[in-house]
């Protein structure tokens, strides 16, 4: 038999070796390098906002441009992870992710050597581009990188990165600004990025989806929807809310929607497919993500800037000030993801969603009566602990039921609904402040602050009705009702 013989049963020459079997790649590995980089675009999802009043003083920008700086790069971050899911099924998801991530370290590059508030919130919307193609594909990657009984807490890993990585956001910021600057916050990004894609190409393995055409009327519907409604909600204080530059995009932005409901129909590539809704646990985490968003880190923008303005916190102390809240999530959201097969997303959601509510009433209550911080920490808790009982859940649920090939759509999707949250809760939280007379000035929260908190339980609220619609628990890989 020479070394060319293939004849079927033939043992192997021994000359020939054997060819290599695949490296396999430890599971805690393949979770790092998903999450890693996904933990630095939610990072900057929030990343400013103790460093607002700095950046205010030193480029003299208005109360309109702060929330442009967390909204810019919001808005850019939701309206492109559709298309970018996309990409990745199309192109290949790690080559994709590798974009944007170099995307998004350029972008903070500019934002660090930004010298006007214009320029600053042109380079966070380029940013929040490139995070686009991080967030969603991150999941899918991950999802499939990972034996499927060992899913569930992988998903709960990486729920509690991603809730990190918004959570400390404020205190990283406040931290590397008082030690630093605010420009360091985002050069902060570039020595993570060079340990992060390396990291990607030797732990997780390439994958694609289903190719289809890209939707850019779907992206231009949606997103304009977003951006019109937020810059309606932005500019109403200051413009008034019966100026037609307010009431015209307000307008518009309603009328999108059903636009793009009508535009979808029938079609298969559609950005956000319809067919996707007809899964409960899609459509109930959805909703569940855009009004716990929308409450919780509107909250959190205000918040981190009344610690520093009202009870005269250093960037630094603020930041670590809400560690009772940022450090929760760490540590309930990867427990949460392991219960979730046993006690059920649906139980797991609402409490954690009835704990926020909760939180954020409580928060209304002590910023309004000048409480001293103590008495801040056991509601600060109660909030950590809500948020890291619905992050992982919520991103098992909007999965479950669908084939492995719409993972990636159906996670874009659920990022792009809680990124849009996020854009919405801060102009909106930020509208009720300055509508009941707020400034940012030590004796400007009184009063305003109050209001503003409430809006944000309410929404909050809202999810967690719609929470007693999530899939029970999990029996044989199918949820009972």
């Amino acid at each position: 038999m020479t070394a060319l013989d293939t004849t079927p049963g033939a043992p192997p020459a021994a000359d020939v070796p054997a060819p290599p079997r695949p490296r396999q790649v430890p599971v805690w590995l393949a979770i790092v390098a998903a999450s890693l980089p996904m933990f630095m675009a939610t990072l900057d999802n929030l990343v400013m906002t103790t460093a607002l009043p700095v950046v205010r003083a030193d480029l003299g920008s208005s109360v309109g441009q702060l929330s442009w700086f967390v909204n810019a790069y919001t808005l850019a971050f939701a309206t492109f992870m559709l298309p970018a899911a996309t990409l990745g099924d199309r192109f290949g998801r790690r080559r994709v992710m590798l974009v944007g991530l170099t995307v998004f370290t350029l972008a903070s590059i500019a934002s660090a050597l930004s010298t006007t508030s214009e320029a600053l919130i042109a380079a966070r919307a380029v940013q929040g581009l490139g995070a686009a193609a991080i967030m969603p594909l991150s999941l899918t990657l991950l999802a499939s990188a990972v034996p499927p009984a060992m899913r569930a807490a992988a998903i709960g890993i990486w729920g509690g990165v991603s809730g990190l990585g918004v959570a400390l956001g404020p205190v990283i910021g406040g931290a590397v600004v008082e030690g630093v600057s605010w420009q360091a916050i985002f050069w902060l990004n570039v020595p993570v990025a060079l340990v992060a894609a390396p990291l990607l190409l030797i732990a997780v393995r390439e994958s694609r989806g289903t190719w289809q055409r890209l939707d850019w009327v779907g992206v231009g519907l949606l997103g304009g929807a977003v951006f019109l409604g937020v810059w309606g909600i932005v500019h109403g204080n200051d413009d008034g809310w019966t100026d037609p530059r307010v009431v015209v995009p307000l307008v518009l932005a309603a009328a999108l929607l059903p636009a793009y409901v009508v535009w979808a129909r029938g079609r298969s590539y559609a950005v956000l497919p319809l067919r996707l809704f007809s899964s409960r646990g899609f459509s109930v985490s959805n909703v569940i993500g855009l009004f716990f968003t929308l409450g919780m880190f509107g909250t959190v923008f205000l918040l981190s800037q009344y610690l520093q303005i009202v009870q005269g916190y250093t960037p630094l102390e603020a930041g670590i000030r809400t560690l009772p809240w940022t450090a929760a999530p760490m540590v309930v959201a990867p427990i949460a993801g392991a219960l979730a097969p046993r006690v059920g997303l649906r139980a797991l959601l609402s409490l954690g969603l009835v704990l926020q509510t909760g939180s954020l009433v409580w928060f209304a209550v002590l910023t309004e009566t000048g409480a001293a911080y103590p008495s801040f920490v056991p509601a600060l808790l109660m909030a950590g602990v809500g948020m890291g009982l619905t992050f992982a859940p919520m991103a098992t649920a909007v999965l479950d039921g669908l084939p492995e090939d719409e993972f990636a759509i159906a996670s874009s999707a659920n990022s792009t609904v809680r990124e849009f949250g996020v854009a919405i809760g801060v102009a909106l939280l930020t509208a009720v402040f300055l509508a009941n007379g707020g400034e940012l000035s030590p004796v400007g929260y009184d009063g305003a602050i109050g209001p503003a908190l409430l809006t944000g339980a309410a929404a909050v609220a809202v999810a967690a009705v719609a929470s007693v619609f999530a899939p029970g628990r999990q029996e044989g890989g199918k949820p009972r009702a």
